[in-house]
């Protein structure tokens, strides 16, 4: 026994750990996000001819500025229960404002179950259940919303309950944390967020939100760029850098109400060539974005030919006036419905056509052969052939066989008179060639005479 209490021992200390491991994972990941460095999510190749003006986009509806006016109501937490038995049901368990009330759906979880009052302080939104019972199993889904800055993350716990003592422990099946409790207790799910995020209000929005290019020429590294421009969502605007530079450069003023923040290059030279740099950074919701633009300058476009003639110095330009056959050939396809609708009728239409003209030669076709059957003048009446009945006869033997005269029918009563005298002639003979008797009445009766 106490082999296998060490091998238990053993395997929930390992479970702890991984647990713990992946824990600080997700904590290391989140202080990444926080610590001010930029995540690069984009970047662009662009070239353009020299003397043009063109535009680096930069867009993110993060950024877009808007008061907070319902700081209230812009942070929430939830709790969620699935159930994979019997029904695969999801049920809300309880959820919290940052400056409200816990509102629990079921009653009869009033008083058993609850999240602390300082969440929103502290940072810990664990769920506390007491008096375990069989109906809580299921898995919990910790769910953070912040409306104004448009996050959402979500933690899972899965509850499963038992009656032996020996069965309770806690581990992490590689995608989430599984507690198994002994019915009647009390049990913690975890669920511990403490970025700035969740547990700060929003404190003086405008100095929040700021955006800035940052300019590397050709062999210059990152760290050693040069600051084009920023912009605050209050407003204030910090040009860097020569004069020259700061009327060739800019971003619109409407940049924070319509989230666009992108550069505009006006007169663009060759030494503005290189690597461009756009920050996106809201501290208070935790934003850090960086996009890149590799930008090249182009030779100068040649100037386009003009297709009007020019006229001569003593031509007069009215009276002479040579017409230029156009190169370009615009074709106008409808958009509308209707028109394909027309096309398709057409199109049924010669069809439907096309089977009445084949129907009606089938049926005159028909008619004029049963015409031509009906009215055929090479149709004569044939005379109707006689019938001639072959009559059988007694089997004779070769001696006999020249004693037997050639019959002749030709009508039924002749053949009836014609086949007695046989019979006679027969009978006669047979008695003299054999000794069969042959019976006239018997053998009469084998044919029937109408």
């Amino acid at each position: 026994m106490s082999a296998v209490k060490k091998a238990g021992v053993r395997f929930v200390d390992r479970s702890l750990f991984l647990f713990l491991v992946a824990v600080w994972s997700l904590s290391t990941t989140v202080r990444g996000q926080t610590d001010g460095s930029s995540v690069v999510v984009a970047m662009y190749n662009i070239s353009a001819p020299q003397g043009s003006q063109t535009v680096l986009q930069c867009h993110s509806q993060r950024m877009v500025w808007t008061q907070d006016r319902i700081k209230d109501r812009q942070r929430v937490v939830h709790w969620d229960l699935f159930r994979s038995a019997p029904d695969y049901t999801m049920e809300r368990v309880l959820d919290m404002f940052s400056a409200g009330d816990q509102r629990i759906y079921n009653g009869l979880n009033q008083g058993r179950i609850s999240m602390p009052k300082t969440a929103f302080k502290d940072g810990n939104f664990s769920l506390v259940i007491k008096n375990v019972g069989m109906n809580d199993r299921g898995t919990y889904s910790c769910n953070l919303h912040h409306h104004y800055c448009h996050l959402y993350e979500s933690i899972k716990v899965q509850l499963n309950v038992t009656k032996s003592a020996r069965k309770e422990r806690r581990f992490w099946d590689g995608q989430k944390a599984v507690y198994v409790v002994l019915v009647g207790n009390t049990v913690v799910l975890p669920c511990v967020n403490r970025r700035q995020i969740w547990t700060e209000g929003n404190s003086q929005e405008d100095q929040q939100q700021v955006v800035h290019w940052d300019r590397q020429s050709p062999g210059v590294l990152h760290d050693r760029a040069d600051r084009l421009i920023d912009l605050y969502a209050s407003g204030e605007r910090r040009h860097y850098g020569p004069l020259f530079i700061q009327q060739k450069m800019n971003i619109s003023d409407m940049a924070f109400s319509r989230g666009d923040f992108s550069l505009i290059i006006s007169d663009l030279q060759p030494h503005d060539q290189g690597l461009y740099s756009c920050h996106l950074h809201h501290h208070y919701c935790g934003l850090h974005e960086r996009r890149i633009f590799q930008l090249s300058v182009d030779p100068p476009l040649p100037p386009e030919p003009t297709d009007a003639p020019q006229a001569l110095p003593n031509e007069d330009p009215i009276t002479n006036v040579v017409e230029v056959p156009p190169r370009v050939i615009n074709v106008i396809l409808p958009d509308q419905r209707g028109h394909f609708l027309q096309q398709l009728g057409y199109i049924l239409a010669t069809f439907f056509l096309l089977a009445l003209i084949v129907l009606a030669i089938v049926f005159l076709t028909r008619r004029w052969k049963a015409r031509g059957f009906e009215y055929d003048p090479r149709a004569t009446a044939k005379p109707q052939l006689p019938i001639v009945k072959y009559m059988g006869h007694v089997p004779i033997n070769k001696d006999t066989e020249k004693c037997i005269p050639e019959m002749k029918t030709c009508n039924q009563e002749e053949t009836k008179l014609d086949f007695k005298n046989n019979l006679l002639k027969e009978a006669e003979m047979s008695r003299s060639c054999s000794p069969k008797v042959i019976d006239m009445d018997k053998e009469m009766e084998k044919f029937p005479w109408k």
